[in-house]
């Protein structure tokens, strides 16, 4: 048994579903839409005798179903160490669900692969896709009419929007890795273009295999009239970041490169497009229970997991796991999942609806822990101020100093990345932060814009260091709405841009990504702020995962003395009860 599978709310483990199936497959078998266009689906089944029923499972993504099927013999590859680490291959194991008594269907959705109609924008028709798939598997002579849907990723956020359309046969959902705001999760963290969408989608990314592209669409180019969109198209290619970019520079002048990138480069601040395919905007609309996970210190899952959390009704059960992407093809916490689908679909208490709703693995004490609510109520919130040369103290400053600063060239000018550094002292005792984390930072720059990037580091002893948070924030997306904010969770609204007046001290509140991490006696905490992604030195800047580079040289100055007290807000936990804490094997 796993170590975040409890002992204690473990039951029935007689019951648990076991592989005792072979399988059979039934490829290409078309499925009728309700606007008359077939979409190709796979069928994996228990090889049982023919008048047996099983619940099912579906998956559906422009991933391209035939491709999932690699499950079955590819070995696990390990995300950053392995050449052959596709992160396209999400569906799940589907010898391993299989074989423990489910059907499970694989779909292409409308205009992806060979399935007939249009794929328009980044999630197409997935929500009504899905919902007619779940009531055609229903009516099949092997399904007992129990469903639930499975895949990470976009195959999650699948779920959400077939979820909210509320087809009468689904029971359950779980969502892993899945981001419900496009705009924020996805597309423009703090308003900053993260270009991972167009690298992981195309295949430029490790060894992404890409959408199985059939007939894919702009959501623009259907929607706005030609003079509109050249008219987007044209103020794009003005900016110095795009200008300078020959990548998207390109694209804007030949949208087939990448149709929904060329919507994502057309719309960088929030709205009507976005709030549209969004399945957040859905979320009061879900009524089946929902099981949602993420590993920490991953911007396009760790930022929206609380989101869910605290935004769908019934409150959906959370699990939080180790930083760092999940090995491919799918399979990991496929023993939490199974348990999860044995309670909903074949109603076998497995005790995981006995457990509290959150469990989260605290990073630096390395132990999975349970608990009832987020933000935790017995959080000290603790502010550490940033003083001159270089430290982060727990009290502002009270002198007056020249403020710090770095400037930023451009990457096409000086690829290395500029930043200043903050590090508390050595903590004297163990010392856990778990919860949001917001940087209120006090900044004038000397042009109209730029990018605000920070990290926070766990430090040990020898200087080795451990990346445990990171936010962005774009300078003319600096507005906040006071009524959506809590000062552990900014709210920024990203509607209305504004240039900021160059030399002007500005506060800019950073929401960083929810952390759970324990540091040690003698560790340090370590902030970074810096402007650009290293695009240069590190592999993941080559994949394509960074942000869109700033395309001007920029000096920063950080202000710390009052009134511009600069400063970071940490929610410091006290000791937890040895009852709260996990006991797996």
């Amino acid at each position: 048994m796993s170590a975040y599978i409890d002992q204690r709310h473990s039951k029935n483990k007689e019951r648990w579903s076991k592989p005792t199936y072979k399988i059979k497959v039934q490829k290409d078998i078309p499925v009728k839409m309700r606007d008359g266009n077939k979409i190709l689906v796979d069928l994996y089944l228990p090889d049982a005798a023919k008048e047996t029923t099983f619940p099912a499972l579906l998956a559906i993504s422009p991933f391209g179903k035939d491709g999932q099927e690699m499950a079955r013999w590819l070995p696990h590859q390990p995300w950053y160490d392995s050449i052959y680490w596709d992160g396209n291959l999400e569906a799940g194991d589907i010898d391993y669900i299989v074989s423990r008594g489910y059907g499970f269907v694989i779909a292409d959705p409308k205009g992806i692969g060979r399935s007939e109609g249009e794929y328009v924008g980044l999630l197409g028709s997935m929500g009504q896709d899905g919902y007619d798939v779940i009531e055609w598997m229903a009516r099949q002579p092997w399904c007992d009419g129990k469903i639930g849907m499975t895949g990470i990723c976009i195959f999650s956020a699948a779920q959400l929007l077939t979820a909210a359309e509320r087809p009468p046969h689904l029971k359950a959902i779980a969502p892993f890795e899945t981001w419900g705001d496009v705009y924020r999760s996805l597309a423009y963290h703090g308003g900053e273009l993260f270009l991972m969408q167009h690298s992981v989608y195309k295949g430029k990314h490790a060894n992404d295999s890409g959408w199985t592209l059939g007939n894919v669409g702009s959501i623009m180019m259907r929607s706005r009239s030609k003079e509109e969109v050249d008219s987007l198209v044209e103020a794009s290619l003005r900016s110095p970041d795009i200008k300078n970019n020959s990548k998207f520079y390109t694209m804007l002048k030949y949208p087939q490169i990448d149709p929904i990138f060329f919507d994502f480069l057309l719309n960088p601040a929030d709205g009507p497009f976005w709030w549209d395919m969004s399945p957040y905007t859905k979320f009061d609309k879900i009524e089946v229970p929902v099981y949602s996970g993420s590993p920490w210190c991953l911007e396009i899952f760790t930022y929206n997991i609380f989101g869910c959390y605290e935004n769908i009704k019934p409150t959906p059960k959370v699990l939080m796991w180790p930083p760092g992407l999940t090995e491919r093809p799918n399979h990991q916490y496929h023993d939490e999942i199974m348990r999860w689908f044995d309670y909903h679909l074949k109603g076998i208490d497995t005790g995981i609806m006995d457990e509290p709703p959150i469990k989260l693995f605290v990073m630096g004490a390395n132990r999975w822990r349970y608990e009832q609510e987020w933000p935790l109520v017995r959080t000290a919130w603790t502010k550490m101020y940033l003083h001159p040369y270089g430290r982060l103290l727990p009290h502002p400053v009270d002198c007056v100093f020249e403020p710090d600063s770095f400037t930023q060239p451009p990457l096409f000018v000086d690829p290395a990345v500029h930043s200043l550094q903050y590090r508390t002292p050595p903590f004297a005792e163990d010392t856990e932060i778990t919860g949001p984390v917001a940087l209120y930072l006090h900044v004038s720059i000397d042009v109209d814009d730029t990018n605000l990037m920070v990290d926070l580091m766990d430090v040990d002893p020898a200087g080795n260091e451990i990346p445990i948070s990171r936010g962005y924030l774009k300078a003319s997306h600096r507005e906040i709405d006071e009524a959506k904010s809590k000062p552990y969770k900014p709210y920024h609204p990203h509607l209305r841009p504004q240039p900021v007046v160059p030399g002007e001290i500005n506060e800019y509140a950073i929401e960083l990504m929810p952390v759970s991490n324990l540091f040690r006696s003698g560790h340090s905490l370590k902030l970074v702020i810096r402007s650009q992604d290293d695009m240069l030195q590190s592999r993941v800047g080559l994949w394509g995962l960074g942000h869109l580079p700033f395309g001007r040289t920029v000096t920063h100055k950080i202000h710390r003395e009052n009134p511009h007290q600069s400063h970071l807000l940490l929610p410091v936990i006290p000791k937890s009860d040895e009852s709260k804490w996990v006991k797996g094997s």
